[in-house]
């Protein structure tokens, strides 16, 4: 049996002149996330992402043998 956890990291645009500042400032975040799940035996199977106003939110679904 399977067992499944859902990860959701939010990232909030800010006004600046670089339009890749999303993607280079979650990175650490989404690694942190990624390292912490795989000490404890997850799998990454998927990920979606979703804005809302200014913000960035991206889910991460991890999955590990039970």
């Amino acid at each position: 049996m399977k067992e499944y956890k859902v990860e959701t990291l939010i990232f909030y645009s800010k006004f600046t002149l670089d339009k890749n500042h999303i993607a280079k400032d979650s990175q650490a975040g989404i690694q942190e996330k990624l390292n912490e799940y795989a000490k404890n035996g997850y799998k990454l199977v998927s990920t979606n992402s979703s804005n809302f106003g200014m913000a960035l939110y991206i889910y991460l679904y991890f999955e590990k043998n039970a």
